[in-house]
């Protein structure tokens, strides 16, 4: 393989690379050189939400890209601001900033919320957040993940942040301060395994926030445009954060990251407090608003709650019948993780051989991430082929 052979010599070699080449991928399915087609559950990690080569997506692309691919912020961008206001109209947020990624809008977000917090008090600028998070891997994002792994060897990182357990509402309590200007936080860790937060948890931080005037602060980078079967994580509860951020599935396929803010907090950074060269691409933007366009119609919505519960319902059924291989099925909407102990990577490896991709993360936890446009067929494609891998393993 020419192409793996370059990469690995020319590209710095930071991913566990797939022994692929992919030359074409269309809806849920990739083709490599060889011809053989590959079931992807994947899904660009939670980045292709509307399949490979959605018509819609490739049409907005398409448009916009004979008019112009960038302009700087210099200039207004139509389908910059047709994007932004399909978000505010949509959420709680009176106004949008766009980055490139999901770490660089959880930056803008930890330099906003510092700010806030600076005009309150010299000293208030300290941060809580979520033992096994993961908020991204600058320094900043860094500072916020509570995953040891991805920064330790990149200390010292940010001070100023304290971790607590998931769903431990005394270490919340007892991490919050005066000094805190704000809770980070995802509904649903997906780095860890799809473990999700508690109605109790969402309360004891909505008591605090209230105390202490500190922002709540949460990441929807994975969790946001409806892959848990709401368009964001945090409707599950009765919650109105200050900022939230997105990423991964906004730009249909393209590198666009969002930070969502209330109407208070619009004012807070002035013009040359923060900004980026990239972020609002006009294409990804025009890509942005295509997929906006799409997920929000109700019978696309139906359809994710249709695919979920399907998935579920024969996931708990394979989960009975091999109970010592399949510990536990969780998650929300299409965002799915299936606790297989150490059989994690043996299963990935033998589902891979067979043509379905699949995605280990927590080490023990098979994470499924299908895109929104997955059919009966292509479920039960998937199911076959894992109760197929739970037979040899049985075996």
């Amino acid at each position: 393989m020419a192409l793996i052979d370059d990469d690995k010599k020319y590209v710095l070699n930071l991913y566990n690379r797939l022994p692929l080449e992919i030359i074409d991928a269309e809806g849920m399915y990739l083709t490599d050189v060889d011809g053989r087609k590959f079931l992807d559950f994947y899904s660009g990690i939670a980045v292709n939400i509307l399949g490979h080569k959605h018509p819609k997506i490739m049409e907005a692309v398409k448009k916009q890209v004979d008019s112009y691919l960038h302009l700087s912020n210099y200039f207004v961008a139509p389908s910059t601001v047709e994007l932004a206001k399909s978000l505010v109209e949509n959420s709680f947020a009176s106004k949008v900033f766009f980055a490139n990624s999901g770490t660089e809008a959880n930056e803008a977000m930890i330099k906003l919320a510092k700010k806030y917090g600076r005009e309150k008090d010299p000293d208030k600028v300290n941060f809580v957040s979520l033992e096994s998070g993961f908020h991204g891997r600058t320094i900043g994002g860094l500072s916020l993940t509570g995953n040891e792994k991805y920064k330790a060897q990149f200390a010292p990182v940010m001070p100023g942040v304290k971790h607590v357990p998931l769903n431990d509402l005394s270490a919340l309590e007892n991490a919050v301060d005066e000094q805190t200007c704000g809770i980070m936080f995802e509904v649903v860790q997906g780095e860890a395994g799809i473990r999700l937060v508690t109605e109790e948890f969402i309360n004891k931080v909505k008591i605090l926030a209230q105390k202490y005037d500190v922002l709540i602060l949460i990441d929807e980078v994975q969790t946001g445009l409806f892959r848990t079967g709401k368009l964001f994580a945090y409707e599950y509860f009765d919650i109105v954060p200050d900022i939230v951020t997105l990423a991964k599935g906004l730009g249909g396929g393209l590198p666009i990251g969002a930070m969502l803010v209330s109407e208070r907090l619009e004012e807070v950074l002035s013009p040359g407090d923060h900004g980026t060269t990239f972020g609002g691409n006009p294409v990804a933007a025009a890509a942005g608003k295509a997929l906006l366009d799409v997920i929000l119609e109700n019978d696309f919505q139906e359809h994710i709650h249709r695919m979920s519960q399907l998935l579920f319902t024969e996931l708990v059924k394979l989960q009975q019948k091999y109970p010592t291989i399949i510990l536990e099925v969780r998650g929300l909407g299409l965002m799915i993780g299936v606790d297989v102990g150490i059989h994690a990577a043996k299963i990935k490896d033998a589902a891979f051989k067979k043509g379905v991709l699949l995605n280990v993360t927590g080490k023990s936890v098979i994470r499924l991430l299908p895109a929104f446009v997955v059919e009966e067929k292509d479920i039960q494609l998937f199911l076959d082929t894992f109760e197929e891998v739970m037979e040899e393993l049985g075996n």
